[in-house]
This record gives structure tokens, sequence and C-alpha cells, in this order.
């Protein structure tokens, strides 16, 4: 029984040196020093933002070329 539970252990540190590693791999992203996250994360949050800003850019240039506003091409107003 009791090398049952020192295998364990073992087992169990293992496992954590494992996760510890696979942590300390992850790399920072290229414009950041954060690790990107799963979540309310300020990274996500940043790229979701980013993201918004592209979408805006495009939904003005679209206004600027047809020279209609945005909901009138889109067809939600007449």
């Amino acid at each position: 029984m009791n090398s049952n539970t020192e295998s364990n252990q073992d087992n169990q540190s293992i496992e954590q040196e494992q996760t510890d590693s696979e942590i300390k791999n992850l790399s920072p992203s290229a414009t950041t020093n954060d690790i990107p996250e799963f979540g309310w994360s300020g990274y996500a949050e940043r790229i979701n933002g980013r993201f918004a800003m592209i979408g805006l850019m495009a939904v003005l240039v679209v206004e600027a070329i047809s020279k209609i506003s945005f909901l009138e091409w889109a067809g939600i107003i007449n």
C-alpha cells in the first residue's frame, strides 16, 4: 500500500512538472508581453477592440465609396 502511495505522489509531481513546463513554453504576443488567455483578460479585450476598429473602418469605407449610409446599403432602412 505504501508503494502505491509513493508512486501516486511521484506521478503527481511528474504531472505538475509537465504542467509547469507547458506554461513556461507559452510565448508572449509579438506586440505585447501578455500571454494569450481565454476569458476576460486584458489581452482578449485589446484584440476585440482592434477588430472592432477594423470593422468600423470597413463600414466607413463602404459609406465613402457608395455615397449612401451603411444601413441603406445593407437594406436595413429604406
